[in-house]
């Protein structure tokens, strides 16, 4: 029997035993378990729960029926404000020891539904003949195997419905065995299927596809190689998705393919923190680094400020260009295409001066970039993560080599039920 100590930045619980370090998924802090491990290091193991002595409070009973067997969600045991505050401590915890610096105040947590946000997914297919046909979710966990999911609370349920349906039409298609994912996108007022296909699809394919469509109210694209493959297929798909965000009086526009969050209604309160934070204002420069589709860019130009958005991604980049054109704002925001992890001072110097920064890269983090400022840099900096490590770690350099000061850190809720940590991190040079 071991006492659960704290979750890891993978949901698991944190536990000693005879000086090792136990990662048992499936247990909760404060709580008294047995495990049974299945990998054992010199100096840890990692387990799973055999058995709850002495449970938290915090622990419910996980709403989904394929909770433990998909690996889609890890936290649905943990009552969701618990998890909120979860994720605040691992924030906490990575930027005190991987960057040695303590925000000088802690944000009040963002965060939204935690059931039906999910309208971003990637289910993967596979026709199992012991399984009764075609499977279409997640992974099990540890497992290539595919979860035989017959419904999934984190994504809208008018979707979650469409699970079985989508399970039957792939399997009567003539290329069911040939079709890999099912992407979804869920719009304001459109849901998009993206069918990664490995082979044509045949003539009459056509015809159950539109009759499905026509049922469920869907879109239908093919995607036959990579992401810049995907084409509308059925019915007419040509009509572009799109998002709002009604406090900047901003309408994007979207590919099916093209990087949006998955939680809209916290993108929304992100965007709004995000802003305020940096607070933009007439007559400032501001840059948007990692920018997509214009998110957080396009806000900031509404505020009045000047602002250069730069991404690494050529369809993004005009993606972004096409938004500012659409919502007014072609004359304060610029679009350039850059390789943002080959970041050098002369860069810096290329882009002219700055008075604010704001920061959204991927998991990799923003090494690059924050390594090569210079002593003229912006005087404040907003710092958007998917990753606390690497926040943690570019933190450390902004503050101990940089001159800058940890104003603020919160984290934002934008995966309930998973470990996943999103967050927001204001730097202010204080001058």
């Amino acid at each position: 029997m071991v006492r659960v100590e704290s979750l890891d930045q993978e949901g698991r619980g944190v536990a000693h035993d005879q000086g090792k370090v136990i990662f048992i998924e499936g247990a909760l802090p404060g709580e008294r378990v047995t495990y049974s491990s299945y990998r054992k290091k010199t100096s840890f193991e990692i387990a799973q729960l055999a058995q709850v002595l002495v449970p938290s409070p915090s622990r419910v009973q996980p709403r989904c029926p394929h909770f433990g067997v998909c690996g889609g969600c890890t936290l649905q045991h943990l009552e969701p404000g618990a998890q909120v505050a979860a994720k605040q401590r691992v924030l906490e915890e990575q930027l005190q020891r991987i960057g040695k610096v303590a925000p000088e105040q802690m944000l009040s947590p963002v965060h939204g539904p935690p059931w039906g946000y999910r309208q971003r997914a990637r289910f993967s297919v596979r026709r199992v003949r012991k399984k009764g046909g075609v499977l279409v979710g997640f992974h099990e966990k540890r497992s290539g195997f595919i979860a035989d999911m017959a419904q999934c609370p984190v994504i809208p349920a008018h979707i979650s419905e469409l699970l079985m349906p989508l399970r039957e039409l792939i399997g009567a298609l003539s290329i069911g065995d040939r079709v890999a994912q099912v992407e979804l996108a869920v719009a304001e007022g459109a849901d998009a299927l993206v069918l990664r296909h490995l082979e044509p699809f045949a003539p009459q394919d056509e015809a159950l596809l539109r009759g499905f469509a026509a049922r469920h109210g869907v879109r239908f694209f093919r995607q036959p190689a990579g992401p810049d493959s995907v084409v509308p297929y059925i019915p007419d798909a040509s009509e572009p998705l799109q998002y709002t965000l009604p406090e900047f009086d901003l309408t994007l526009r979207f590919g099916p393919a093209d990087f949006t969050q998955v939680n809209p209604a916290v993108n929304r309160v992100l965007v709004r923190r995000a802003v305020n934070l940096l607070d933009p204002r007439p007559g400032e420069r501001a840059l948007d680094l990692f920018c997509g589709l214009g998110n957080f860019t396009l806000a900031l130009a509404r505020r009045g400020a000047r602002v250069l958005g730069l991404e690494g991604s050529p369809a993004l980049v005009k993606r972004a260009r096409a938004n500012a054109l659409a919502n007014g704002l072609a004359q304060r925001a610029e679009f350039g295409v850059a390789d943002l992890f080959r970041v050098t001072p002369s860069t810096w110097e290329s882009w002219g001066p700055i008075d604010k920064l704001l920061l959204d890269p991927p998991r990799d983090g923003a090494v690059a970039a924050v390594a090569s400022l210079g002593a003229e840099g912006p005087r404040r900096i907003v710092y958007v993560s998917c990753n606390p490590s690497t926040l943690a770690r570019d933190a450390g350099t902004l503050v101990h080599d940089k001159g800058y000061r940890l104003a603020a850190a919160g984290v934002v809720n934008m995966f309930p039920h998973t470990a996943h940590v999103e967050s927001v991190a204001l730097f202010d040079r204080g001058w």
